[in-house]
């Protein structure tokens, strides 16, 4: 995701991903000795599998004590054991078994049956069969909690006053955690699973209520209060993503689907796509079972005296295998929803990126969960100032949409702890940027520094970030204490003999990521993203000899040098075509022409029109 702290790029050629010393238009990616970067290769992939293998070794050696006071279950594999201590994989595995492979299933076929044969009322039909799908899952009962929030806020909505739309937005999700009402629900239902899934849909289904609810008050995007309930109705009860996300703005889904209402599919280029899919899917799935079987590092994180016992090697191995795992889950978890959301025909977020290659804060804001930074991004930083209002107000404006993610997942003292953390780490990282692009500083490096030195004083100061991201996430996986034994152990009493070949080897890891982020199609800062966030045009990194006096990296060049030739051609402007605060940004565009073709998204490839 990208950093919360600027949602403008700077003009880079080819700036890496969240380097820590982009410096302005003239930085990029310096090319470093054949020989040097496949050192770096194998220095990573070989401290990771040893790492794991350290851990395999610890976990087998302690399986007897780890399965007597912890439950090991018996495993898939022939000879192992499984790890079951990650809840969120337990729940959704055990929930995906009973019902929601089923429904998924079917919404899959419907939506794919009424888009050969009856197109026009696809979305109809995919509403009725979300409202019975949840209502099947959740009960009546779970079902009118939902509508009964939608209502509310729908009521409120139409006041179109933002700070009553948020106020009645919080207060919503504060219901989930009064004791009461708790008390209630959980009576609704036979086992706690029924109930942890009904609390999952309300926090989900609260996002998509602000997210309709500010769009309304910035600029009605239907007109008349019957038609506008059903595009709530459809957005909040829209099966793939009902659940667990991942996040689409009211905006998006609207006029994706909208978009898509009169089109039919090519039914062997669905089915292509889907057994594409699935079979990545699939091969996700085994790689986190391997990885719970091979390895038991919930089980571990879960008793302070195994961590405490940990070998250097296997302590390592346990914050790898805790984060990388944490990856695997999400692309299952958001692979399934975004490849049926791609079959309706909407443009789901890019799934999580390999996080051995995220070497920053920002970097992993950017690129983790894509949906939800997008929201953050649009609902709550740009309409309190952002970057525009001074460094105060963009701290601010990051602070507090780090306060309501902590919020939002639960505000439990160890997400306190987490979010703090981000905040700081972003805030840091955004101040050696700003030291790093000031004139004197740009300068003298550029005197002093080859471009590949100044790409390894990047990886330097990015392997120290790195080492602060992995305390953070090892924070929010496994609580405080897990944080603070990785803190004491490493730091404080190994900091001359763990701290210093562990940032060397994440300083290879940085390495390998800032080449990642400068190859990955729209990854430099802040390409396709933005323009979903402004607009309705998408870009990637084109080359740069197409066309030197664009701003290829600042997807608001794309929006406003459409719409500039939009305005010019009899359209309305561009004022009139965007939200109440996306209008109130500065073109920069340094001369007003029209998106090259290269911008524009291209129509999915089953998709033909009657």
């Amino acid at each position: 995701m990208v950093e919360l702290g600027r949602e403008e790029s700077r003009c880079c050629k080819v700036s890496p991903s969240g380097s820590l010393m982009a410096s302005g238009p003239g930085s990029s990616l310096a090319a470093l000795p054949r020989t040097e970067m496949l050192t770096y290769w194998m220095l990573s992939f070989g401290s990771h599998f040893y790492a794991f293998y350290q851990l395999h070794r610890f976990s087998k050696e302690h399986e007897a004590g780890l399965e007597r006071d912890l439950q090991l279950e018996t495993g898939l594999l022939p000879g192992f054991n499984r790890d079951p201590a990650d809840f969120e994989w337990s729940f959704w595995s055990e929930w995906t078994r009973r019902s929601l492979l089923w429904t998924l299933t079917g919404h899959g076929l419907l939506s794919v049956s009424m888009g050969i044969f009856i197109p026009k009322l696809r979305v109809t039909a995919l509403l009725a069969y979300g409202l019975l799908a949840a209502g099947g899952v959740l009960g009546v009962k779970g079902v009118c909690v939902l509508l009964l929030h939608l209502g509310l806020s729908f009521t409120v909505a139409r006041l179109r006053r933002p700070a009553l739309c948020w106020a009645c937005s919080l207060l919503s999700l504060s219901t989930l955690h009064i004791p009461p009402l708790q008390k209630i629900q959980r009576g609704w239902y036979d086992t706690e699973e029924e109930y942890y899934l009904l609390l999952f849909s309300v926090a989900v289904c609260g996002l998509r209520i602000i997210s309709f609810s500010l769009e309304h008050c910035w600029r009605p995007l239907e007109p008349g209060a019957a038609v506008q309930l059903f595009w709530l109705l459809s957005y909040a009860f829209y099966h793939p993503l009902f659940y667990n996300g991942p996040i689409i703005t009211y905006k998006d889904y609207t006029q994706q689907m909208r978009r898509s209402a009169g089109e039919s599919v090519d039914a062997d280029g669905v089915f292509r796509y889907a057994a594409l899919r699935t079979g990545r899917i699939a091969l996700w799935w085994l790689t986190a079972e391997c990885m719970i079987h091979a390895m038991y590092m919930h089980a571990i994180q879960a008793n302070e005296t195994y961590l405490d016992s940990l070998p250097p090697w296997a302590l390592g191995g346990l914050a790898l295998a805790l984060v990388q795992f944490f990856y695997v889950k999400y692309l299952v978890l958001f692979g399934v929803p975004s490849m049926l959301a791609a079959l309706d025909k909407l443009s789901p977020p890019t799934l999580p990126r390999c996080v051995s290659t995220m070497h920053s804060f920002t970097g992993m804001w950017r690129h983790f969960d894509e949906g939800l930074y997008r929201w953050l991004i649009r609902y709550i930083y740009v309409p309190l100032g952002g970057s525009r209002c001074g460094a105060a107000r963009k701290a601010l404006s990051t602070g507090l949409a780090f306060g309501f993610v902590c919020l939002w997942h639960g505000g439990h003292d160890y997400l306190q702890y987490w979010a703090l953390m981000n905040w700081a780490g972003v805030l840091a990282e955004n101040g050696l940027r700003a030291l790093a692009a000031s004139a004197a500083v740009s300068s003298f490096v550029e005197r002093r520094l080859s471009a590949a030195m100044r790409r390894r004083c990047a990886a330097l100061l990015s392997a120290l970030s790195t080492a602060m991201l992995i305390l953070s996430n090892l924070v929010f996986l496994g609580g405080t204490h897990v944080g603070w034994v990785f803190w004491k152990r490493v730091f404080v009493q190994g900091w001359s003999t763990i701290a210093p070949p562990m940032l060397a080897f994440l300083y290879c890891f940085a390495q390998i990521g800032l080449r990642a982020g400068a190859l990955t199609p729209g990854v430099p800062p802040g390409p396709r993203l933005t323009s979903r966030l402004y607009g309705d045009i998408r870009c990637a990194s084109p080359p740069q000899s197409q066309n030197q006096n664009y701003n290829y990296n600042c997807c608001r060049c794309a929006q406003h040098g459409a719409r500039a030739s939009a305005g010019s051609s009899g359209r309305r402007p561009a004022s009139q075509l965007s939200g109440q605060h996306p209008a109130k940004l500065k073109p920069r565009l340094k001369s007003r022409q029209a998106v090259p073709p290269h911008l524009l998204q291209a129509k999915p490839f089953y998709t033909k029109r009657h």
